[in-house]
């Protein structure tokens, strides 16, 4: 055998269980075809957050006055934005460069495929071809954006986020198609910026994996930015025969004729899993997924799969947690399979985004007699200080038994905060535990402690 281990995939799934299964001991080797750490590193997590930044920067120097500061003229540079979230997501891929040196990490750069013999063979960018044999396989070959039948992205005027992240210039109006954490993301974006920017959302509300009061808040958010929401609404054809888009949308109260000069496709992701040699294998798929136990194991016995391409949540620190314990099975050890109730959520509009758990309508549907409890932001110092108080936290415990079912969160900074509740439950913690953990003031994070406390009769602040 040539390695203990090869890894086909070297994004944040990929990567992080290719430098755990080193830690333990076995010889590893990562294929990739394209950039080093994956779309998350490259055209996915961390260069959108750079974007973000940049608007964020932008709307603070906008509204300086209400700070007490006044600056005469800003102005975006685009084309410096894009190029400042390029040069952020090139640094991040070096860095797993420097991490694969450290750890001993062997990478083969190439498109793997795996053989019926249970191999791996590598096309080279030159063509040429070489066969590789490992004790173990982990599949970790993520995702791409998903199209629309009758939406086809040209990368021109029809665009997946890929592209909404290097586009030559700034359009002037855009529509996007979708209202997930891509959607709503390039909305704030390109409205922080100037764009005049549309959203068309087929569900009853934006955000629609959220709790049904975070979806209200964002759209109120996002109206008084200027942001259009048309909800309950398809885009049946988009014309592009002409030097923009005309898009014509169904709607509620009919059929509805718009005109952009780019519409972003933010309809979901697609799984990797053509041409990888899941059929030659034998590998079980079901619904455009490969099929795995708790420790991500495949039908096949020494074949693995992680991250997008498995049925669990589309998010790059669900792939790192899989890889890890993954790779520590194969090694022997005996790690806990992956609570998939506890994962936090986080979408980094602004207001951000956070969840864990249930929502109230889910934790209701399941028959819980439930104790909800909200502490908005305009009664937080800390973000009334900031200029920040849009949002509020919610929390919901089960009224029988005291367990945390849930929470969410919009506001600032509040992806940073959503940890807390994610440690809270993994540990059983109380309401009353939340309560009589002093939490420092002025912060934005009390607002935790003060949500708790109302949903329990305690509330101070409110």
């Amino acid at each position: 055998m040539n390695y203990d281990l090869i890894v086909i995939g070297s994004g944040p799934g990929g990567y992080v269980a290719a430098i755990r299964a080193r830690q333990l001991g076995l010889k590893t080797a990562v294929v990739e075809a394209a950039e080093l750490g994956g779309i998350c590193l490259n055209w996915g997590c961390i260069p959108t957050k750079a974007l973000l930044k940049s608007a964020q920067v932008f709307e603070y120097i906008k509204h300086a006055q209400d700070y007490g500061i006044h600056i005469q003229q800003a102005q975006a540079d685009f084309r410096a934005m894009i190029q400042r979230s390029r040069d952020v997501a090139a640094g991040m891929s070096k860095g797993i460069q420097f991490l694969f040196r450290k750890n001993q990490v062997e990478l083969i750069e190439g498109f793997a495929k795996l053989t019926r013999d249970k191999k791996v063979e590598i096309t080279a960018k030159d063509g040429s071809k070489k066969l590789l044999e490992a004790k173990h396989i982990l599949l970790a070959t993520g995702s791409r954006a998903r199209e629309l039948p009758n939406i086809k992205i040209d990368n021109e005027k029809v665009i997946g986020y890929r592209k909404a992240m290097y586009m030559d210039k700034q359009p002037k109006k855009m529509i996007i198609i979708g209202s997930g954490a891509i959607g709503v993301e390039f909305a704030y974006f390109y409205n922080a910026i100037g764009t005049d920017v549309t959203i068309v959302e087929f569900m009853p509300r934006i955000v629609p994996v959220e709790d049904e009061e975070i979806s209200k808040q964002l759209e109120k958010s996002y109206k008084k930015m200027g942001i259009k929401i048309l909800t309950s609404s398809t885009v049946e054809a988009v014309d592009t025969s002409g030097t923009g888009c005309k898009v014509t949308i169904k709607t509620s109260n009919g059929i509805e004729q718009m005109e952009c000069d780019v519409v972003l496709s933010a309809v979901g992701v697609t799984a990797n899993i053509e041409g990888i040699g899941l059929e030659e294998a034998g590998v079980k798929t079901d619904k455009g997924k490969v099929v795995v136990d708790e420790y991500y194991r495949t039908n096949v016995a020494g074949i693995y799969a992680i991250g997008d391409i498995t049925p669990g949540p589309a998010l790059a620190h669900v792939a790192s947690a899989e890889g890890i314990i993954c790779v520590e099975k194969i090694a022997g050890l005996n790690p806990h399979p992956l609570n998939y109730g506890n994962i936090p959520a986080c979408t980094y509009c602004q207001p951000e985004i956070a969840s864990v758990g249930l929502t109230e309508a889910q934790a209701k549907e399941k028959g819980y007699d439930i104790k909800v409890g909200k502490f908005p932001f305009t009664a937080s110092g800390k973000a009334k200080a900031g200029g920040v108080s849009d949002g509020f936290i919610k929390v919901i415990f089960d009224a029988k038994y005291g367990e945390w079912l849930g929470c969410h969160m919009i506001g600032a900074n509040v992806t940073e905060m959503i940890a807390e509740v994610v440690v809270a439950r993994n540990l059983e913690t109380t309401g009353h535990e939340i309560i009589k953990s002093v939490h420092p003031h002025p912060t934005m994070s009390e607002a935790i402690m003060e949500a708790v406390a109302a949903a329990y009769g305690e509330v101070i602040h409110i």
